[in-house]
C-alpha cells in the first residue's frame, strides 16, 4: 500500500514532468546542444563593396548590450513572459558575436568611415558608442507560430572634442520563415545585417572629414 505522503510526492513529480513537457513543446524543434552563430553581413554593403572613398577614423567607445540577451542563450518573448529557447545556444556570447559583426560591417564599407583599432583610438576623429537595447525573438502570433526577431540599437557619434555629431536609433524586424531554431537564427542574421547596414551608412553621412 502506498503511503499518502509518497502518493502526494509521486503526483507532484508527475505534474511537474507534465508541466515541463508542455513548456518544451512550445519551443521550436532543435537537436540537443546545438550551437549557432550570426554574422550580420549587410547585403547593401556587400553589393556596393568597392574601393574606399575616404578615411575618417572612428573608434568604438563603450556601449551596452541588453543583459537578458547578452549571453549565449537565445531570448524568446511570449506576451509578458521571457524565456530561453531550449537546447540551443550561440557559439559565443551574443555581445561578442555582435561586436565581431560590427567590425566586419565597417570592413566591408567603401565609404569614408573606418573603424580603427584600440591603438589608433586616440587619433580617431570620431568616437562611436553602440547600445543594443533589444535583441530577441518575439512570439507575437502565439507560441507555435514563427516568431519575429527584433534588433534595436542606439548609436551616438561624438567628435574628438567630445561634441555631439549625431545620435540615431536603428530598429529592424525580420520574421522567421518557420518556428525552427535554424530559421530563427537566419532571421537574427538578417536583422543584425540590416541594422548594421543602416548604421554604417549613417556613420558615413555623419562623420565628415575634418577641415
Amino acid at each position: 500500500m502506498i503511503r499518502p505522503s509518497l502518493l502526494l510526492r509521486l503526483c507532484g513529480a508527475g505534474l511537474l514532468a507534465l508541466s515541463l513537457s508542455a513548456c518544451i513543446s512550445l519551443f521550436p524543434e532543435a537537436e540537443p546542444s546545438q550551437l549557432y552563430r550570426f554574422e550580420g553581413r549587410p547585403a547593401a554593403l556587400l553589393s556596393a563593396a568597392g574601393e574606399r572613398t575616404g578615411n575618417v577614423g572612428v573608434a568604438r567607445s563603450g556601449g551596452s548590450f541588453t543583459r537578458a540577451a547578452a549571453g549565449d542563450r537565445l531570448l524568446a518573448i511570449t506576451g509578458a513572459q521571457a524565456s530561453y529557447i531550449a537546447e540551443s545556444r550561440w557559439v559565443a556570447p551574443a555581445v561578442t558575436l555582435f561586436d565581431e559583426a560590427v567590425a566586419r560591417a565597417f570592413d566591408l564599407n567603401s565609404g569614408a568611415a573606418r573603424l580603427v583599432s584600440r591603438l589608433e583610438a586616440s587619433r580617431a576623429e570620431y568616437s562611436l558608442r553602440l547600445d543594443v537595447v533589444r535583441f530577441e525573438a518575439v512570439y507575437d502570433r502565439g507560441p507555435r507560430a514563427a516568431p519575429v526577431v527584433h534588433v534595436s540599437l542606439r548609436a551616438t557619434l561624438a567628435r574628438a572634442d567630445r561634441s555631439l555629431a549625431g545620435a540615431q536609433v536603428f530598429e529592424t524586424q525580420v520574421r522567421a520563415a518557420d518556428n525552427r531554431v535554424s530559421a530563427i537564427v537566419e532571421a537574427y542574421d538578417q536583422a543584425v545585417g540590416q541594422a548594421l547596414g543602416e548604421l554604417v551608412t549613417w556613420t558615413n553621412r555623419t562623420a565628415t572629414p575634418a577641415g
